[in-house]
């Protein structure tokens, strides 16, 4: 079983948390509250995301990397990885 199914209930909690703090950013922007504030509201909405992406990307690493079954899909898993982490990092 993939860890982003037996994990499902905890992944999408992080999310629909990460979708109250966009809806606080829009709420915030409605009402014209300053920039500081706005600003505040998307650093809290960035460390959440990088914090669901870390959790994510060290799950993978034991799941598809270290614990495979095979050579092949170890570099599979290593090569998918690697492209995503390429498209992160631009």
């Amino acid at each position: 079983m993939s860890h982003t199914i037996s994990n499902k209930a905890k992944l999408l909690a992080r999310v629909r948390r990460l979708k109250g703090q966009v809806e606080a950013v829009e709420r915030a922007l409605e009402a014209e509250a300053g920039c500081g504030s706005v600003l505040q509201l998307l650093a809290s909405i960035r460390g959440a995301l990088n914090g669901l992406n870390g959790e994510l990307v060290e799950e993978h690493l034991h799941e598809h990397v270290l614990h495979a079954p095979d050579e092949a899909s170890r570099q599979a898993a290593a090569d998918e990885l690697a492209a995503i982490l390429k498209t992160y990092l631009r």
